[in-house]
Formats: structure tokens, sequence, C-alpha cells
């Protein structure tokens, strides 16, 4: 019904007629199977102001913060990607940042009347998108609605029988899975691959959250592995004599190792320079690195000439500060990462 039904008419939603029509075949034939009655009532009250009955003090937070964490982290991260798929199939632009406050401000509130935190529902937002409510207020209405259930329509709602939600379920999935995703095998980097399906099993093993948390550390990992890789130096000889290299790539602390194996102290000429002009130093282990090329080249009594350094690395390194050659129009201005920064 779901799936024929809008080829005929769009007039009513087409999961509401086979959710009643399913209902129906069940009441009227008499068949024996569960309803949504018979795992647990759903009729109540309006929500009533309270206070939290929970002592204020540092042991109740420090068992609480945990949890409202794991549980925000979750809430956002459900309700953004939500808004990221709506996007996508309404072709339209969100707000997520007005979406988050909402969100935050409307869980605060609801903590005093008894209620528990919510997030945007991917279930529901697919239902709506593809029954035709592709507006705001849609949410609106269906909180209205379900509102209107608790209260008056309860004992209805409670005849429902399960089937019919679980059908409705399976092809709310169909449609919020990306199948497309098949098709990036064998075409995209493995690395990526492996962060899509090692997201997927820590999702189903534990939470949302702790899954992002794992995501966001092996696409950290992979990126520092890849970029160690990529730098290098490309020999030239200036007309007096000197050696220069210059340098391609970021220098930090994956790829220091790296860097320091790209020049030969041993059997360059006495004046040697290295050209930053492509590269950037990014943290205090590239400026380390700098520092220990700079003592082997001392020792050997041979000069070593720094160019295109930013300012901030002339202030940090120690042994090669003295080496490096200023430029103020040529110089770029960027930041390394390193704590003696003020």
């Amino acid at each position: 019904i779901i799936y024929l039904l809008p080829r005929l008419t769009r007039a009513v939603p087409s999961t509401l007629v086979a959710i009643a029509s399913v209902s129906a075949l069940v009441i009227f034939a008499g068949l024996e199977t569960k309803t949504v009655g018979d795992m647990a009532s759903i009729k109540g009250g309006l929500p009533q102001f309270h206070l939290p009955d929970v002592p204020f003090t540092l042991e109740t937070l420090h068992v609480i913060l945990p949890y409202s964490l794991i549980l925000a982290g979750i809430g956002l991260i459900e309700s953004l990607l939500t808004l990221n798929l709506i996007d996508t199939m309404t072709d339209t632009r969100g707000k997520p940042n007005r979406a988050s406050v909402g969100q935050g401000i409307a869980n605060v509130v609801t903590g005093f009347l008894g209620g528990m935190g919510g997030c945007a529902m991917i279930g529901q937002s697919m239902i709506n998108v593809t029954n035709g409510a592709v507006k705001n207020i849609s949410g609106i209405a269906a909180a209205l609605f379900l509102l209107c259930f608790i209260l008056f329509a309860s004992s209805w709602i409670e005849m429902i029988p399960l089937a019919a939600l679980i059908g409705l379920m399976f092809v709310v999935s169909e449609k919020t899975f990306e199948w497309g995703s098949f098709r990036l095998f064998g075409k995209v980097p493995t690395a990526d691959l492996l962060v899509v399906v090692t997201v997927a099993t820590v999702t189903v093993l534990t939470d949302l959250a702790i899954a992002v948390i794992v995501g966001v550390i092996i696409s950290a990992l992979v990126f520092a592995w890849q970029h160690a890789k990529n730098i290098e130096v490309r020999v030239t000889t200036e007309e007096h004599g000197w050696k220069v290299y210059d340098l391609y790539g970021s220098l930090f602390f994956a790829s220091s190792q790296n860097f320091l194996t790209l020049f030969t102290p041993q059997t360059d000429p006495v004046e040697v320079v290295i050209d930053f002009k492509n590269a950037r130093v990014k943290d205090h282990s590239g400026l380390e690195a700098i520092d220990q090329l700079a003592d082997r080249y001392t020792q050997l009594g041979k000069k070593l000439h720094l160019r295109h350094l930013s300012p901030d690395c002339l202030e940090l390194l120690d042994k090669a500060r003295g080496m490096i050659e200023v430029n103020v129009l040529e110089d770029p201005q960027y930041h390394p990462a390193d704590n003696r920064l003020g």
C-alpha cells in the first residue's frame, strides 16, 4: 500500500492508509496478533511543572554529567544527520544552528515537566517527507496529533496491530538506507571504507556518540599517515654553488622523521639552503626536527640557511634561530601549534 498508493493519488498519506487498512483487517477478520495495547498503555495527561527530586550536590553532578554529555552528543548528531538527509531529499538548505539551539532549550524545559530529552527522528521525518509534508510546521503538527492521541484517542491507538507499525518501519529503513554506499566499494580509498564500516559497526554495538568519536580518531590517524608521506624536496644549485632544498608538504609530528631523511649533511656543500615557501611547519615536533637538522650541519662545520619561515617559527626555534633569513615581503604568516605561543 505504501509503495503503490502514491502512484494512484497523493490526496491522503499512504502510510496512514496502510496502518488503517491493516488495523481494519485485523479487527474485522478477528486475527490473533499483538497490538500496541499489549505492549503498554499510551494513555496520559498534561505534564505538570516540578523540580527534579535529586540532591543538588557535586556527587549528583558526577553521576549525571557523563550521561548528559553522551545524550546531548547523540541528540545533536542525529538531528544534524536528519537535517542533512532532509536537505538532500528536498533540495533545500536547513538552519542547523537554530535547530541545535532550539533542541537544547526544549530539552532543558522538558526536564522541568517530567519529560525526557529528545531530538530529530529520522523515521518520523522520512514519513513526513515521503508524504509531502516538507515544511517545518509538519513537525509541530505531528507533535500536536501525538498529544491528542495520548489525551483523547489512546484506546484507538492501542488497537493498532504491531505488524502494521513494523511494516511501516521496514519501509522507512529501506528509504533511509543509502544503498549507493555499496557502489563505493572498489572506487574509494580503503581507509574511507574502513571508517564507514567501523562507524556502522560501533553504532550497532554501542551508540552513535562513541561511533562518531571512533570515526573521528580513525580519520585523523589516516589523515596524519597520508600527509606524513606527502613531504618531499626538489634539489637545485644556485649560481654561487649553494645547494637549495625546496621543501613541499606539511612538517608535523608524523612527517618529522621522513623530513630528516630527505637531507644528506655528510655530502652537502658548505652552504645549504632549505626553502619552506611551499611547505608549512604545523607543530612543535616540526620545529624540533628543524633544530635537529640544523645541529647536524653545525657539527659538520657547514652553514644552513632557512628561508620563508613564519615569524612564529623564528621565535620558537632554538638552535636554528640564527639561520633564518628574514624577508618581510615574502615570508608567510601562519602559527604552528605550540604551547609556547602566548
